[in-house]
């Protein structure tokens, strides 16, 4: 898609302002900006790899044209990630019915399981069984998987998982059939370039300070419900996104250093292997990831034709809120670009089908 395609607000033409913006001011007034009222969710507790059980939430859509299961970034939880409830009253008032989960270690999951992240390496196969679970209980297919930020990077791993469960799921009744693809906003891809490049950035690192604080908070979340299976010292020493994983993350899955675990569990290697369609917003002015990622990921747009990447010279990470212009030229009926043109290409895909 052509970069002119997205064009912010004029004050919000930086990645860092916009970013800044949409955490702290917009959350303040998303419900103001939409018209649609929150679905009639029903909670679900599901049954993850390795049965870890999952708090999520469900709606079913009447005339249901699909179904559509997302996820947040690397904190928070279904009742304050406004940005995922805002995909789910979009989603649901375009016929979709839509479910919403915790991720490990997150939101009421954590207090179900201690069950640390795996930042995708489990989170993957989460999203499939997941499925399988909502469509027994009456959510029809097909399937889209969807995050945005870390949970971009899980749901990247929700379509690998997907696409290839008649070798580890036959017992789902969940087939690949039933999944129509996955469509993420500002994904992580690569974990070590980024952070490292987040902690030497002189405004990044206060961004990484800030995630690194509601790390830390999470894991007093997880002792709090579990205090036999998490040590307290461990979470004094977790003061950084890499000290969290080296002190808490890396053992319990085997990993012998944090650089390892995350060469294992980023998504952009994954890209030349997907069979299923997949969208990927990114925005080249995001400053939480490093800019040398572009030029790979747009190679592995070329090498592979199920990626759809609309890379915009502007967003932000998780901004994507739009000029007044730009609503007009895309005739969107809010603000909101990036799941705007998730849903529009899911009703593109989803034609294309019938």
């Amino acid at each position: 898609m052509d970069q002119l395609s997205y064009t912010p607000p004029f004050l919000l033409k930086n990645g860092l302002t916009m970013t800044v913006y949409a955490a702290l001011r917009a959350k303040k007034t998303w419900e103001k900006t939409t018209p649609h009222r929150e679905p009639h969710y029903q909670d679900q507790i599901f049954l993850g790899a390795g049965k870890v059980p999952i708090f999520g939430q469900y709606a079913i859509a009447e005339h249901s044209r699909g179904t559509i299961i997302g996820t947040y970034g690397i904190t928070g939880d279904l009742n304050n990630q406004w940005f995922l409830r805002l995909l789910g009253r979009k989603a649901y008032a375009k016929g979709y019915s839509v479910v919403l989960f915790d991720w490990r270690a997150h939101g009421k999951t954590a207090e179900l399981s201690p069950t640390l992240t795996s930042d995708g390496i489990f989170e993957g196969e989460d999203f499939v069984r997941i499925a399988a679970k909502a469509k027994a209980l009456g959510c029809p297919p097909p399937f889209w998987f969807t995050g945005y930020s870390l949970g971009g990077q899980l749901a990247l791993w929700g379509v690998k998982a997907a696409q290839t469960v008649s070798s580890w799921g036959n017992n789902l009744n969940f087939s690949e059939s039933d999944f129509a693809g996955g469509a993420v906003i500002c994904p992580s891809l690569d974990s070590n370039r980024s952070l490292s490049y987040l902690v030497k950035d002189p405004f990044g690192k206060y961004l990484e300070k800030a995630i690194a604080k509601e790390l830390k908070r999470l894991a007093r979340r997880i002792y709090k419900a579990h205090p036999q299976n998490i040590d307290p010292e461990a979470i004094k020493r977790a003061n950084s996104i890499w000290g969290f994983d080296q002190e808490l993350v890396i053992e319990r899955l085997g990993f012998s250093s944090v650089e390892d675990y995350y060469n294992a569990s980023s998504a952009l290697p994954l890209l030349t292997q997907f069979q299923k369609p997949t969208l990927i917003l990114y925005a080249a002015d995001d400053p939480l990831f490093d800019p040398t990622i572009i030029p790979d990921l747009q190679a592995a747009a070329r090498q592979n034709s199920k990626i759809d990447l609309m890379l915009t010279q502007y967003g932000g990470h998780v901004g994507y809120i739009s000029s007044k212009s730009c609503q007009r030229q895309s005739q969107d009926p809010d603000r909101w670009w990036g799941w705007n043109r998730v849903l529009e290409w899911c009703d593109r895909l989803g034609y294309s089908e019938d």
